[in-house]
């Protein structure tokens, strides 16, 4: 069995005297999808949240790669150097995009590696003139991935645009490429398409479907019910802050086991 490259372990996590996750544990191997599904309320975005260092977990520990990133249980309040560490393991894409309106898709792309650039100058000591090499050199590098990025999510043309000139679609392909250009270990979305037009949609889905390789892990919280079931290598049922039901697409979508799965599915199919 492929060791895992996403251990999550009896994440708990509570707002005021609600409990919103409920000891919630699973594994995922590089390169798979994961598809996180369940109603509103189920606790899916909080989930994704803990993950990408947004909340932090009362209880729990997630390890990634071998490293143990937080334990929950420790209560210990991570300094914002440690927070900006951890959450380069996680890309994050939003439900409304959250591009910068005052810079073009190119610039949102290269903002975070560029900023990044700064610790990465310190942590390996550099000063004077090295520094002056090495920040020419990754700045070069940055914008020529920044480039490519564009190309792949099929938006060349459009890197001296402005958000306000882009659709929905377009905006959400250039956040897809904004995550991808700090190489994060595991890809998250928080249903990428609900801020769309129906018509918008597939071509964001697209996208992400294209990024599916033994080398991009994804974890996707999604109201797409086809698009999970044609994707996701893993899927979760969410009902209350728990994970009620998981397995492979297959065993999830034609042999639903739980009956709040069963009432979800046939929800969704007569949308």
């Amino acid at each position: 069995m492929a060791e895992s490259i996403l251990k999550v372990d009896g994440i708990i996590k509570s707002f005021g005297s609600v409990q919103v996750l409920k000891n919630i544990s699973f594994t995922l191997e590089k390169g798979q999808v994961l598809a996180i599904i369940g109603s509103s309320g189920s606790g899916k975005t909080t989930l994704l949240r803990c993950l990408n260092f947004l909340e932090t977990p009362d209880g729990g520990t997630i390890t990634v790669d071998g490293k143990l990133l937080i334990d929950g249980a420790e209560h210990k309040k991570m300094t914002d150097s440690e927070i900006r560490a951890n959450r380069l393991h996680f890309g994050l894409v939003f439900q409304s995009f959250n591009l910068f309106p005052q810079y073009t898709a190119f610039h949102n792309i290269t903002l975070a590696p560029t900023l990044a650039l700064k610790d990465e100058i310190k942590s390996k000591g550099l000063k004077g003139k090295a520094a002056i090499d090495y920040k020419a050199e990754r700045m070069s590098q940055i914008e020529s991935d920044a480039l490519a990025l564009l190309e792949r999510v099929g938006l060349s043309e459009k890197r001296d645009s402005y958000p306000c000139e882009l659709s929905g679609g377009q905006c959400q392909r250039v956040a897809i490429a904004r995550a991808l250009a700090m190489t994060p270990d595991i890809l998250c979305f928080d249903e990428p398409t609900s801020a769309l037009d129906p018509e918008l949609t597939g071509e964001v889905l697209n996208v992400i479907r294209g990024l599916k390789s033994k080398d991009t892990t994804m974890v996707v919280v999604t109201h797409e019910m086809e698009f999970a079931r044609g994707v996701a290598d893993k899927v979760i049922f969410m009902a209350n802050g728990v994970i009620e039901e998981e397995g492979t697409a297959e065993e999830l979508f034609l042999n639903p086991k739980s009956p709040n799965l069963r009432a979800f599915l046939n929800k969704a199919k007569n949308k």
